[in-house]
């Protein structure tokens, strides 16, 4: 029977666990260990409503002091995890200190990619944290800034649209051929270019970055092509790096993140959730790691059920969901699309931006991506759930 456990990581994840924890009867001695220094806060809307200035830092936060006090543990803020030993069960701070655990659970999240040399130059930034969105729009916030945003993923395309509201010149600079190609395919990927550049934004897709240009601070972005773009503030957005550092020799598998089984678990009385997990995944083929706030919330939650139920624990299935807002369009997806997909728009019109399209594999449904269409899209839940054949999907009459 497990007496102590230590959640690493606190963040959406590491928190879910510690309440799922506590509503499942565990009576513990109960650790969430964070490197940040505040409570547990949510992090999507720092690209979108925070970057804004449409809300604060108390929309942000996930929990009160009072909510944590309920659950009787002992919360370490501002510590980061140097180490960990399986054998002995221990947890190794960067103070020094040390935290013993019968089970443990890793939700310590990712990390941005950076581009090499960005940190010789002021007005280089990544956003993860609430102190770089807070940097992000003191600096275009002035109006009239020339953005450049490395990267058309979820996280550039809704730092290029938030930027526009404030009169920023946005260039988006992106190898792929379309904005999120490697997401959601070209088809979409298109649709959204269309939709940047209607609302101003550029867009250099097809070429990647050669380096940045500057001195003390960033002047401009070199292409491949050796063209500079001009710039005043850049975002680097090109993905980010599993925190796994702290485990290196614990002999836990860390190729892109922590391994796990279908029940999430990495090791005896070990779980991982959120964006460091790995797992295998029906919809996907072989092992997967999502970077979706739904997912970091679900799995938190069945992490640490499965940390206490031991050999009766159970596959983590749920389907995956994830959406972004940008300028006025809610994107909105659940399974696992591919880029190699087949695409069949059901619903609505890509033109018009208002649509549902069901994606295949191997005469599978693998998921459905929709703008604008909410309640339609997620009538497709079930049917993704049981993954139903493609031709059943394309069938279905659903309002």
């Amino acid at each position: 029977m497990l007496r102590s456990v230590v959640v690493v990581g606190a963040s959406l994840a590491g928190l879910q666990a510690c309440e799922g924890l506590r509503h499942a009867g565990f009576d513990g001695s109960l650790a969430l260990v964070g490197e940040e220094p505040r409570l547990p806060y949510d992090r999507p809307p720092l690209s979108k409503e925070f970057l804004a200035g449409r809300c604060g830092f108390d929309r942000l936060a996930l929990t009160t002091q009072a909510k944590l006090a309920e659950l009787n543990l002992e919360l370490v803020l501002g510590e980061r995890a140097r180490a960990v030993d399986l054998a002995t069960r221990v947890v190794a701070l960067g103070s020094g200190r040390e935290l013993r655990f019968d089970g443990l659970v890793i939700a310590t999240g990712a990390t941005p990619r950076r581009l090499t040399g960005m940190e010789d130059l002021e007005g280089v930034l990544t956003l993860r944290r609430l102190e770089d969105a807070t940097r992000l729009r003191d600096l275009i916030g002035v109006g009239g800034v020339r953005l450049v945003v490395v990267g058309g993923g979820f996280l550039g395309l809704e730092v290029a649209a938030t930027a526009t509201g404030f009169g920023a010149a946005v260039t988006v600079v992106e190898p792929q051929p379309t904005p999120l190609a490697r997401v959601v395919g070209p088809l979409i990927g298109r649709c959204l270019a269309e939709a940047h550049a209607d609302h101003g934004v550029t867009l250099r897709t097809g070429i990647g970055v050669a380096g940045l240009v500057g001195e003390g601070r960033v002047a401009g972005v070199r292409l491949d092509d050796g063209s500079v773009v001009a710039a005043d503030v850049v975002l680097v957005a090109v993905g980010v790096v599993p925190e796994t550092a702290w485990l290196e020799g614990s002999g836990l598998d860390l190729t892109d993140g922590v391994l796990c089984d279908a029940s999430l678990c990495a090791a005896p009385d070990v779980v991982a959730a959120g964006d460091v997990a790995r797992w295998p995944h029906p919809l996907a083929a072989g092992t997967v790691r999502l970077e979706h706030r739904t997912n970091a919330a679900e799995q938190g939650v069945h992490a640490a059920a499965n940390l206490l139920a031991g050999k009766a624990a159970t596959p983590f299935r749920a389907v995956p969901y994830f959406w972004s807002d940008q300028f006025d369009l809610r994107i909105q997806a659940i399974g696992i699309p591919r880029p190699d997909d087949e695409v069949h728009v059901v619903a609505g019109s890509i033109a018009e931006r208002r649509f549902v399209a069901c994606y295949g594999r191997a005469g599978r449904l693998s998921a459905v991506v929709g703008f604008n269409r909410p309640r339609q899209l997620m009538g497709y839940h079930g049917l993704l759930a049981r993954q139903a054949p493609l031709a059943e999907a394309l069938g279905a009459e659903l309002d």
